[in-house]
């Protein structure tokens, strides 16, 4: 299997009302089955625009939060405007959003923004956003390909960050080999791969962290073209979370002890 994966060059800088699939096909002639990569950040760009930090007023629970992290209060209050529950609070913030993913400050972002007083949002649906860019994307070129959207995670028990789906259509999000046969013919009974997370990794490589300026990238050679797809493929149910429950003993703890 031979599979390329580049950036495109020369993006400019995304603001709101955008037409990413038509900046995307006007640098690069996609193929049939390819996987058009696109960072978060610029997605809530082109949806939202940035959002100013004086647009949130700090509760009390956002100035005491930010005291015991030393954080801004506008900062915090804009992270538990954005989510759907508070797992930590801290020596960080990590929240589940409303569409089950879960990342620190939620995924809020204060990087790329050249305004301090301003923050960047994930995509308030990143499956709708991917299936809304993939639907452009075909219009436009007449050619069936997938979209990611990704953001960077970090991850339980390991340094660094990597980047992780979260907004997907038209390719496939998990590959089930239970079932299959080992090399020695055993059959698996725990091989669940993340595909999608494998794709927005490999494509985060390329794509950078700081000023590169290339947040879209193309995948070539990967045959995962799916009709039906959703990130929610990628999350744990709350009631098989074990992680999850020890997060909420711990809140309940510290909640009698208090």
């Amino acid at each position: 299997m031979n599979v390329c994966c580049y950036t495109l060059n020369n993006i400019p800088l995304i603001k709101r009302g955008d037409d990413i699939a038509r900046i995307i096909i006007e640098r690069t002639e996609l193929k049939e089955k390819d996987i058009v990569v696109i960072s978060s950040s610029i997605v809530a760009k082109a949806e939202q625009g940035l959002v100013r930090l004086d647009s949130h007023n700090p509760t009390t629970r956002a100035i005491e939060i930010a005291e015991r992290n030393d954080a801004d209060p506008r900062f915090v209050q804009a992270v538990l405007d954005n989510s759907k529950e508070t797992l930590v609070e801290s020596p960080f913030l990590l929240v589940e959003l409303e569409s089950g993913h879960i990342c620190v400050n939620a995924g809020i972002d204060v990087s790329n923004t050249g305004d301090y007083n301003s923050v960047t949002l994930l995509p308030a649906d990143a499956d709708y956003s991917a299936e809304q860019t993939r639907g452009r994307l075909k219009e436009l070129t007449g050619i069936s390909t997938g979209v990611v959207i990704i953001d960077t995670n970090g991850r339980a028990f390991r340094n660094g960050q990597t980047g992780v789906a979260i907004g997907v259509s038209g390719i496939q999000a998990i590959h089930d080999w239970r079932g299959s046969p080992d090399l020695f013919g055993r059959t698996l009974e725990v091989k669940y791969e993340a595909i999608l997370d494998e794709v927005a990794g490999f494509a985060n490589l390329l794509m950078g962290e700081g000023n590169g300026a290339t947040p879209i990238a193309v995948v070539q050679g990967l045959d995962l073209l799916s009709k039906k797809t959703s990130i929610t493929e990628l999350f744990r149910k709350p009631e098989e979370d074990i992680i999850r429950k020890a997060l909420k003993r711990q809140k309940e703890i510290a909640s009698i002890n208090e």
